[in-house]
């Protein structure tokens, strides 16, 4: 596919025009140790309203009394407090739930005007944000969503980091990530299993089918970045793990994401071989940075099986250079534009070492956000003459003939707050799909290692045919009484036919429509139509502002007839873009998909 530019010029944002951020109250007040588990501060201040922060920690209410007028907005509620509870989210203070900067919310007041509407929101009523600041309520349907949310979206020429961070500073925008902004996270375990289907795919298509006795380097432990640790460990592989902030190789081992803490590189390689030899799974955190210990290890002459990353390099306020941890995040403070320019020298170097662990014989794949695109900014050669990406990432690797099939990352909290609802869906989940061997191998391995972390939630991956069927099983449960409180039922926005990304999920599409964006929006209007109780619409998730457009779905199982109908069609209809994305694009599995299944594309 050819590599396109961005625009030539992007037109300047009026800097005049007014803003809060002169009042008192809505300066940036950092909570003890927040710089050291990543709050962000640049420039001109960002007005947070902090007046309007709840007395009291903000974490979702259990059990079954309602403080809204449906289940609906109830969880939409619970939802958005979820992602705010410090458990969960990574800056609470700044309402930035994980990576780098994504926020459930715009500001401490619009949260609070979020909350109050939704308490107030009738049967037949959809509230609207934009940008995480609720703008309006509309009257729709009964069967209509709840909440239409719109983040980060900028006409496409004006689709910069740079705009978008002028808009933020004046408080007219946030960047809503994936699914920070729509309410639908549910801590590291969200990618878990995407990151654990991806591993068990390297290890069948280079390792004879398991990673026993294979090392995997990698970088970065925000919130969602302990996946890739317990992810190799599940495939039965040994996992080295970088991070520069000490706090957060020490908050994953305490959660159970990484076994063990390594003093220093010369322990962390001791600890490597002995679990290596032994073809024990085993993860290793070690304090350093990626642009430093990965060109350390090349010149040791370490050769790693397999090198990745999950760092957040989309935005480079948020990708940490290399030097003393204390005098870096200062500078992120003092001096935001050198940050960003030693941020940028550091993504060259740590990219160039993973292409020369490839060189000396590793898998090479790209998971993180953006690495390989922020690297050619700075001037690295990170394609092939042909224009492809010189190690590929995680997708077009690995994953994509299950997106052909419909499948991808479906999700369920429980809003009672009662970890048994999650297990006694977890059996139905084994009884609906008996023969599913890698399925049962997830969940045994999800309920003997994974720590439930704010509401109790599970993850899997199903393809089309299967979540609706699953979704209507989970309906009956809550109407049996089985569960104790509706399930809500959604997923990540990284899905088989929801997201345009060209250097992640639709990275070398084979009719070249990596950046065409119609898919995700009309997977926003189809669910939509099709009944969903909130549906999102983002920016820049996953890879920074202007490089991907992407949608979410969510749906609460209440146990009704009339919600099983919306199940059937939301359930089916969600899934089935996939379908018709990648059989659109030519491949015959997605075309195959269809013609077995019923599902209707069109030919001519």
């Amino acid at each position: 596919m050819p590599h396109t530019p961005a625009p030539a010029a992007t037109p300047e944002l009026n800097l005049e025009a007014t803003s809060h951020s002169d009042d008192a109250n809505s300066q940036p007040q950092q909570l003890a140790g927040t710089p050291a588990l990543g709050g962000r501060t640049s420039g001109a201040v960002r007005p947070m309203y902090y007046e309007y922060k709840p007395t009291e920690t903000v974490r979702a209410q259990h059990g079954t009394t309602l403080r809204c007028k449906t289940w609906e907005a109830e969880a939409a509620l619970r939802m958005l407090e979820n992602n705010l509870d410090p458990a969960v989210s990574l800056v609470y203070d700044e309402l930035i739930v994980y990576g780098g900067a994504g926020r459930a919310a715009r500001n401490w007041k619009e949260y609070q005007t979020i909350v109050s509407t939704l308490k107030n929101l009738e049967a037949d009523e959809t509230m609207l944000v934009q940008s995480g600041k609720a703008v309006g309520v509309i009257r729709t349907w009964a069967h209509a969503p709840r909440v239409l949310i719109a983040n980060s979206n900028i006409v496409p020429a004006w689709s910069t980091q740079e705009y978008f961070d002028e808009l933020d500073k004046l408080g007219l925008m946030m960047y809503g990530q994936m699914t920070a902004g729509s309410w639908i996270y549910i801590a590291t375990q969200g990618i878990l299993q995407g990151t654990y289907e991806t591993f068990a795919a390297v290890a069948d298509k280079h390792f004879g089918g398991t990673l026993a006795g294979t090392v995997t380097i990698t970088a970065g432990l925000g919130g969602m970045s302990g996946a890739q640790p317990l992810a190799v460990t599940m495939n039965d592989g040994v996992c080295l793990v970088i991070e520069p902030i000490d706090a957060r190789v020490k908050q994953k081992v305490r959660e159970g994401y990484v076994d063990e803490q390594a003093r220093d590189l010369d322990h962390a390689l001791e600890l490597l071989a002995q679990y290596k030899q032994a073809r024990q799974g085993w993860s290793i955190g070690l304090t350093g940075n990626a642009a430093t210990v990965l060109p350390e290890l090349l010149a040791r002459g370490y050769k790693a099986d397999i090198v990745t990353d999950q760092t957040s390099a989309h935005d480079l306020m948020d990708y940490i250079p290399e030097g003393d941890i204390e005098q870096v995040l200062q500078l992120r403070k003092d001096n935001p534009e050198e940050f960003k320019r030693q941020a940028l020298a550091s993504i060259v170097k740590h990219c160039q070492a993973i292409i020369d662990m490839q060189a000396g014989g590793a898998v090479a794949l790209d998971y993180g956000n953006n690495l390989r695109g922020q690297a050619e900014k700075g001037g690295l050669r990170v394609r092939d003459e042909h224009g492809q990406f010189l190690y590929p990432g995680f997708v077009p690797g690995y994953i994509r003939p299950l997106f052909c099939e419909g499948k991808g990352p479906f999700r369920w909290a429980a809003l009672s707050g009662d970890p048994q609802d999650i297990l006694r869906i977890d059996r139905a989940l084994l009884e609906t799909f008996p023969d599913n061997q890698m399925l049962r191998r997830w969940i045994e391995k999800a309920q003997a290692k994974l720590p439930f972390i704010g509401l109790p939630a599970r993850v899997c991956w199903l393809g089309y045919g299967e979540r609706e069927k699953f979704g209507l099983v989970i309906n009956d449960l809550v109407a049996r009484g089985e569960v104790s409180a509706p399930i809500v039922i959604g997923r990540d926005h990284l899905d088989c036919g929801s997201v345009a990304s060209p250097n992640r999920e639709t990275e070398g599409m084979k009719d070249g429509s990596d950046a065409v964006a119609d898919w995700p929006l009309l997977n926003a209007l189809a669910n939509t139509a099709s009944g969903a109780d909130w549906v999102s619409l983002h920016n820049g998730g996953g890879v920074g502002i202007g490089n991907s457009t992407h949608a979410g779905m969510v749906i609460v199982a209440t146990g009704t007839p009339e919600k099983a109908e919306r199940l059937r069609r939301v359930l089916t209809t969600d899934p089935g873009m996939g379908v018709f994305r990648h059989a659109d694009a030519g491949y015959e599995l997605a075309q195959r998909v269809a013609q077995e299944r019923g599902v209707k594309i069109l030919r001519i």
